[in-house]
């Protein structure tokens, strides 16, 4: 059974929540992303996304921007990502890790050899914010011959004929967009954030998960009420550079961060 499908369908089984942790590969290391990924699988972490860093992040804040620009720094390409993930699974990572890529890389790579290099190096699915649905035909067949899922997002100014489109080609899970706006760290989410979570939950079977925003153990128990799962990026990326800034080594650093996903893990699964 695809990795994606078998999380879910335990969660379900156990009426939990998948708690979604996003990394950007290569921030700080390639060598300290993969040292997470394993950290936070230990903790708990029901899925890993993992950024490929690209030089105009049109739907990520400020954070998310910063740590691209350092990652690119260490001269990362789309086949250090594939060594990164085989690495993962031969030290024995079980848990699905997808990626979440700007369609430029992969356009380069070639959607064809993207897909079927991604699906070898144990990659599940592929998230790309920057391709359209009117767009996506390609990777979407692509992802349907090689079971390797297209992972479409939604978000709250989606129009209820687009929202049908998107669910009649979903599949993996859908990235529901908590805001408009880019990713970014949120005091407050909108009010009816929740209602049209619900909505949208009826329309099709596929699993939602609530992404953008997300910024504490708090807000990630309220919103797993409403849905499949959550996702949080930002503000896992602002602790581990306040932490790398502060000085602090390589192990303790993973440790630390292990700390706060956990709390995240905790308040998501109930």
């Amino acid at each position: 059974m695809k990795r994606i499908e078998a999380t879910f369908r335990r969660l379900r089984k156990e009426k939990r929540r998948a708690f979604v942790a996003f990394l950007t590969l290569g921030d700080p290391t390639v060598a300290v992303t993969e040292d997470l990924v394993e950290e936070f699988e230990r903790r708990g972490v029901d899925l890993m996304e993992v950024g490929f860093p690209f030089s105009d992040p049109v739907a990520d804040g400020p954070i998310i921007q910063q740590a691209s620009q350092r990652a690119l720094a260490n001269g990362l390409s789309l086949k250090t990502l594939f060594r990164s993930a085989r690495r993962l699974r031969q030290k024995g990572l079980s848990i699905p890790l997808v990626l979440l890529s700007y369609y430029n890389p992969i356009f380069r790579f070639g959607e064809g050899a993207f897909v079927r290099e991604a699906k070898r190096s144990g990659l599940d699915g592929v998230i790309v914010p920057d391709l359209p649905l009117e767009e996506a035909g390609g990777l979407v067949r692509l992802g349907r011959r090689y079971d390797f899922p297209f992972i479409f997002l939604v978000t709250p100014t989606s129009s209820p004929k687009r929202r049908r489109a998107i669910l009649q080609r979903a599949s993996g899970f859908l990235y529901y967009v908590s805001l408009t706006g880019t990713t970014g760290i949120r005091k407050r989410l909108p009010p009816e954030l929740l209602q049209d979570v619900r909505r949208l939950k009826r329309l099709g079977r596929v699993p939602l998960c609530i992404g953008f925003g997300v910024s504490t153990p708090k807000t990630a128990r309220r919103l797993s009420r409403a849905s499949d799962g959550v996702i949080v990026g930002s503000a896992l990326i602002r602790r581990l550079e306040d932490l790398r800034k502060r000085g602090v080594g390589p192990r303790r650093l993973i440790e630390r961060m292990g700390h706060l996903v956990e709390d995240f893990v905790k308040e998501t699964h109930g």
